[in-house]
C-alpha cells in the first residue's frame, strides 16, 4: 500500500454524511410507511454507512465505520439534518437525486482507490468501488421494504458506477494525481446519474418471452 492510495479521514466521512442526508430524506418522504423519527434516522445512517461496510468486508478489513468515533457522529448528525431538511423543502426529487448522484460517485471514487491501495487488480477493484457506491441505497431499500431502485428500469445506479470507477482505474495507470482522478470518477459517475434521470436514459427492459406454440403431434 502507497501514501498515494491513503484515503483521508475526512473524505470518508464526507460520503458517510451526504448518504446519510440523502437517505434521511428519501425516508422522510414515505410518510404512508408512518416512519417515526428514530425510524428515518436509523435508515440515514444505514444509508451512509452501507457502502462503506461492504467494501471493508469484501476487502477482509474492519469496517472504518468502527474505526473511529466520528463516523457515527457525522452519520447522526446528517441524518438529523436530512429530517430537518425535509420539513424545510417542499419538493424533495431534484435534491435526493442530487444527493443520491453525488453518494454514488463518493463512495464508488474511495471504494477504488481503498481496493487498488490492499493490491487487488484494476477489475476487482472496479467491482468493489461500485458495489460500495450502491451499498447504501440497497439496504436503504431494503430497510424501507422497496424494490431494490437498482434493479430497476431507469435507475443506471450501476451503470453511473462503471463509469466512474472505471475511469478512475484507467486514470491510476496512466499516473494520473489521484486527487484529480478521483475527482473526475466522482463528477462523471454524478453527470451519468443525473443525466438518466433528466432525460429518462434506461438500458433495455427485459421482456417477457412468448411461449413457442406447440405442435401438434399426430
Amino acid at each position: 500500500m502507497t501514501a498515494t492510495f491513503v484515503i483521508p479521514l475526512w473524505a470518508d466521512l464526507l460520503a458517510v454524511g451526504i448518504g446519510s442526508v440523502q437517505g434521511a430524506l428519501f425516508a422522510a418522504q414515505f410518510r404512508d410507511r408512518r416512519l417515526d423519527l428514530l425510524g428515518v434516522a436509523i435508515i440515514g445512517i444505514a444509508t451512509g454507512f452501507g457502502g462503506g461496510i461492504l467494501r471493508d468486508v469484501l476487502l477482509a478489513q474492519v469496517p472504518a465505520a468502527l474505526t473511529s468515533n466520528w463516523y457515527l457522529i457525522t452519520a447522526t448528525a446528517a441524518a438529523l439534518l436530512g429530517m430537518l431538511l425535509e420539513r424545510l423543502i417542499s419538493r424533495l426529487g431534484p435534491l435526493v437525486t442530487v444527493l443520491d448522484a453525488l453518494t454514488i460517485g463518493l463512495f464508488g471514487a474511495i471504494g477504488t482507490t481503498k481496493a487498488l491501495s490492499a493490491g487487488l487488480p484494476e477489475v476487482p477493484a472496479i467491482f468493489v468501488g461500485v458495489l460500495s457506491a450502491v451499498g447504501g441505497s440497497i439496504l436503504r431499500d431494503l430497510l424501507l421494504n422497496r424494490p431494490i431502485a437498482l434493479m430497476h428500469v431507469g435507475s443506471l445506479y450501476a451503470v453511473a458506477a462503471v463509469v466512474g470507477c472505471g475511469s478512475l482505474a484507467i486514470m491510476l495507470d496512466l499516473g494520473v494525481d489521484v486527487f484529480v482522478a478521483a475527482s473526475i470518477c466522482v463528477g462523471l459517475t454524478f453527470g451519468v446519474r443525473v443525466l438518466a434521470v433528466a432525460f429518462n436514459w434506461t438500458l433495455p427492459e427485459q421482456r417477457a418471452i412468448e411461449k413457442l406454440p406447440r405442435i401438434r403431434r399426430r
